[in-house]
C-alpha cells in the first residue's frame, strides 16, 4: 500500500509539519509506503490550494490519502466539500483520517465489509467536515461581535484616521491568512500596526 500525506495549517505562524511524525509513524505501523508528502500553509476554507491540487493531480488509483484530522483537509462550504469528495473518489483514493479510527479499517477489509464501512465513514466524514466549517464560522462571528462591542463602548479601532484606513486593508489580507510582515509591505504600514489591528479584530494563530 502507498499513501500520500497531506498536512495543512492556516497561517505561517502555525507549523504545518507538526503532525508529520504522527502520520509517518502510522504508516510505519501499518506497513504503508509513503509515496509523497504535501505540506502547505493555506486556509482550509479554500477548495483551490496549491499542494492539495498537486496531490490530487499526482494521485494514482488505490493510493491512500492520509491526513491527521478532517479539519486539516476541509473547512469548506457544503458544496465545496462535496466537490472535494468527488475529486478524491474520482482519483480512486482511500481517505484515512488519523483521529477517525473507523477509516483505519479501510486498510484491510473484504468487499462487503468495505461497502458497509464506506457508508459509515462517509457519514462520519460529512459530520466532522460540517463541525469544522461551523467552528470556523463561529470564530468569524466572534470577531464581528467583538468589533460591535468595541464600537458600542466607543473604543477606537485602528487608532488614527490613517490607521482606520489601514484597518480595512489589513483585515482583507488577514482573511487570506498572509503573514504580518507581508501584509505590512502590501498595505504600506508598519508590522506593529498589522499586529495591533490583528489583535483588535480578534485574529490569532490558533
Amino acid at each position: 500500500m502507498k499513501a500520500k500525506l497531506y498536512l495543512r495549517a492556516s497561517t505561517r505562524d502555525q507549523d504545518a509539519q507538526r503532525a508529520l511524525r504522527l502520520l509517518t509513524e502510522f504508516c510505519e505501523t501499518n506497513s504503508i509506503e509513503i509515496s509523497n508528502t504535501y505540506i502547505e500553509n493555506f486556509s482550509g476554507t479554500k477548495l483551490s490550494r496549491p499542494q492539495l491540487s498537486k496531490l490530487l493531480e499526482e494521485s494514482v488509483d488505490g493510493e491512500i490519502l492520509l491526513v491527521e484530522s478532517v479539519d486539516r483537509l476541509s473547512r469548506l462550504s457544503q458544496s465545496n466539500w462535496e466537490k472535494l469528495k468527488l475529486m478524491i473518489n474520482e482519483k480512486g483514493l482511500r481517505l484515512i483520517v488519523i483521529d477517525l479510527p473507523t477509516t483505519h479499517t479501510l486498510l484491510n477489509t473484504d468487499d462487503l465489509t468495505g461497502s458497509i464501512l464506506s457508508i459509515i465513514n462517509n457519514m462520519l466524514l460529512d459530520l466532522m467536515a460540517t463541525m469544522a466549517r461551523l467552528d470556523n464560522d463561529k470564530r468569524i462571528e466572534r470577531i464581528h461581535q467583538g468589533l460591535e462591542r468595541a464600537k458600542a463602548a466607543g473604543k477606537k479601532l485602528g487608532g488614527s484616521t490613517k490607521n482606520k484606513q489601514y484597518r480595512e486593508q489589513v483585515k482583507q489580507y488577514l482573511d487570506k491568512k498572509l503573514k504580518a510582515e507581508d501584509i505590512a509591505k502590501i498595505v504600506g504600514c508598519g508590522t506593529a500596526t498589522v499586529y495591533r489591528i490583528r489583535k483588535e479584530l480578534g485574529f490569532n494563530s490558533t
